[in-house]
């Protein structure tokens, strides 16, 4: 089958940062399922590995955290999947990724593709719905209310894949009020239009601008990116005993700055229940699935911003290098090999 990997971890700029090969298909056990992959998106996680994960000598490592596509086999275990069902996932960091032709993943962190969407524009969604879903529900605890706080989240980068996704999550499953950040006119339009009440320019410090929308200081924040940039706005504008989740890679944090107000911090990582095997893994099969239902309600709509054509080598650098740029709106979708 058709692949993209690398054999050397290094920056996109090296000739051989990634390459087309051809290896064989993998064979599902247990409760794997094989997906014929039809479309994938590319993430800012696939561009960290490909810096700083080396593979064994002699050996392709591929990457890719999300796709689309058709069950093309069972393991003996399966229970929640046929083959010929249309599915979408994110797969798990501790295996091989989704940029090849056929892909092996647990059945219980795949959900059912929305039947309203193309593959590319279902392949934009999972790895960002499950983080933006567990980090408002499972984390910040979105529905518990903060005393005396406002009923508010402040989203920082809300124009990206995950913010893009959380903004419309939040909008129809909660009451509270969203606040984006967004420093570009064309990203300040595009988070209007997932549903943000308020949007913020994060090139201007945080807590003023929040403090002047005249709400009062918000329960939540949900730090998508530069979580050290902007680290001193947000315990500035929580309110006492707000809740802080991040899902980033900051330099050391002083935490300590969190004390005086009793500030909670959570992390976020949407690979945690995979990687652990934990108790309650099939969450991710069951919000993937009402995310879908969401979909095709019309309630919510994909996050695909740019299609860079066919899944080779050439266009992945393409995307990977529009993702370490910092400037991408929404997702990057490939499909087709």
């Amino acid at each position: 089958m058709k692949a993209v990997g690398y054999r050397r971890a290094g920056p996109v700029t090296d000739s051989n940062a990634l390459e087309d090969f051809e290896m064989p298909a993998p064979v599902p056990k247990g409760r794997d399922i094989r997906v014929a992959v039809k479309a994938v998106s590319v993430n800012p996680v696939d561009t960290k590995v490909r810096r700083g994960v080396a593979p064994p000598d002699g050996e392709y490592k591929v990457v890719g955290w999300d796709a689309a596509g058709v069950v093309d086999a069972v393991g003996p275990e399966v229970t929640l999947f046929k083959t010929g069902e249309e599915v979408f996932y994110a797969g798990s960091i501790d295996r091989p990724g989704t940029n090849s032709e056929f892909h092996l993943v647990d059945e219980r962190i795949v959900g059912r593709k929305p039947k309203s969407l193309s593959f590319a524009e279902a392949a934009a969604l999972p790895l960002t719905s499950i983080t933006a879903w567990e980090a408002v529900f499972d984390r910040l605890d979105v529905r518990q209310p903060v005393a005396g706080a406002a009923n508010a989240i402040v989203i920082v980068g809300g124009a990206g894949g995950v913010g893009s996704i959380a903004i419309q999550i939040l909008r129809q499953l909660t009451n509270v009020a969203i606040i984006a950040s967004a420093s570009r006119p064309e990203t300040q339009s595009w988070v209007k239009e997932m549903g943000a009440h308020y949007v913020v320019d994060h090139r201007q410090p945080l807590d003023t601008q929040v403090q002047a929308l005249g709400i009062g200081a918000p329960a939540l924040v949900f730090s998508t990116t530069q979580t050290d940039k902007h680290f001193e706005a947000i315990v500035e504008l929580l309110a006492p005993q707000g809740r802080f989740c991040l899902i980033d890679d900051p330099p050391p944090i002083d935490v300590m700055k969190l004390k005086r107000k009793s500030l909670s911090l959570h992390w976020e990582l949407m690979f945690t229940r995979p990687l652990y095997g934990t108790a309650d893994i099939e969450e991710q099969h069951r919000l993937l699935n009402a995310v879908s239902e969401m979909v095709d309600a019309g309630k919510i709509r994909t996050t695909l911003a740019e299609n860079f054509g066919t899944i080779n080598a050439a266009n992945l650098i393409r995307a990977h290098v529009l993702i370490e740029s910092g400037t991408s709106r929404g997702k990057v979708v490939l499909e087709g090999f």
